[in-house]
């Protein structure tokens, strides 16, 4: 019952991307469109470590910065292809990732939020403050992203690429949590002691998702600044960070389809509050408050809940 489930998801999210581009009158709305999925695979994989693992990450922007500047940087300087660039950024994030997570995540509650946020500032700073390479905080172009003499350009083959890549990432999700390693993911979140007990190596499933969303990050990372055409040390600051958790948790925690949900409703917000410019921080803290308050499982897992009692009560 639960693998046809997932199947009708997966058939449905495909429905949608691909019946999608008959409503969209321009390009304005395939940008937002563009915008929503790159966030939606990036929020994926935070969620598996937030949501699933319970571990928190206030710098996840910083992969996010080590993946476009990867694929600005070694095109433009070292004359590297793009899709080796972008390989090349997705293995350093999850280095680093891989090098800080057993120190890091020894730590719990507010400690380990500080120590993830600094470290997506020193990331940041580094771009910001290494004007060689990086171009400072005015940034740099990006290479045009191109495979066996095929460049993707425009609004519409951008739209494709990103549609077939978050369904690949959305079936990849759905398939690690009903894994024994989502299993363990779910059980170290509930608790650690008791999964340590019960033969979970808890450090080894700690690195290894952190890894993981690390990874998701970079390679948007690397597609954002191709997409674009032109990266700033914005993608890597720290309201960036706040943005990705933001779209977490209003979605819904351990909700694989709140990623979803939380990337497209934050995606279209500050599109919505364009006319009120220097708005979007207010209207993030304030969605964030109002949703712990409110809503503290996410607007997905809520409205479920809900959903479910309706039914018992009909019943």
């Amino acid at each position: 019952m639960k693998s046809l489930k997932r199947h009708y998801a997966l058939m449905i999210l495909g429905a949608v991307l691909l019946l999608l581009p008959l409503v969209l009158p321009n390009n304005y709305y395939y940008d937002i469109a563009i915008r929503m999925a790159i966030n939606a695979i990036i929020v994926l994989g935070l969620n598996l470590l937030i949501g699933f693992a319970g571990q928190i990450s206030l710098g996840h922007a910083g992969f996010v910065g080590i993946g476009a500047y990867a694929s600005a940087i070694l095109p433009t300087y070292f004359g590297w292809h793009p899709i080796l660039a972008m390989a090349a950024g997705s293995a350093i994030a999850s280095a680093i990732a891989a090098i800080v997570a057993r120190p890091i995540f020894r730590l719990k509650g507010h400690y380990l939020a500080m120590a993830t946020l600094g470290l997506g500032m020193i990331i940041a700073m580094v771009i910001k403050n290494e004007g060689t390479y990086t171009g400072g905080p005015d940034g740099m172009s990006v290479a045009a992203l191109g495979l066996m003499g095929f460049e993707i350009s425009g609004e519409k083959q951008w739209y494709w690429v990103l549609a077939a890549t978050l369904v690949f990432s959305f079936w990849a999700a759905r398939n690690l949590i009903d894994s024994p390693f989502g299993r363990a993911l779910r059980a170290l979140h509930g608790s650690e002691v008791a999964s340590q007990v019960m033969g979970v190596d808890v450090v080894r499933y700690k690195v290894a998702i952190f890894v993981l969303s690390a990874f998701f990050a970079s390679l948007m990372g690397s597609v954002t600044a191709h997409y674009i055409g032109f990266v700033t040390p914005n993608i890597a600051d720290f309201f960036h960070s706040i943005e990705l958790v933001t779209m977490v948790v209003i979605g819904g925690m351990a909700s694989i389809y709140g990623s979803l949900i939380g990337a497209v409703l934050l995606t279209a917000l500050p599109q919505a509050l364009s006319t009120f410019e220097g708005w979007e921080t207010v209207a993030f803290g304030s969605i964030l408050m109002l949703s712990m308050i409110f809503m503290p499982k996410g607007l997905v897992p809520t409205l479920a809940a809900r959903f479910r009692r309706n039914e018992r009560d009909d019943l």
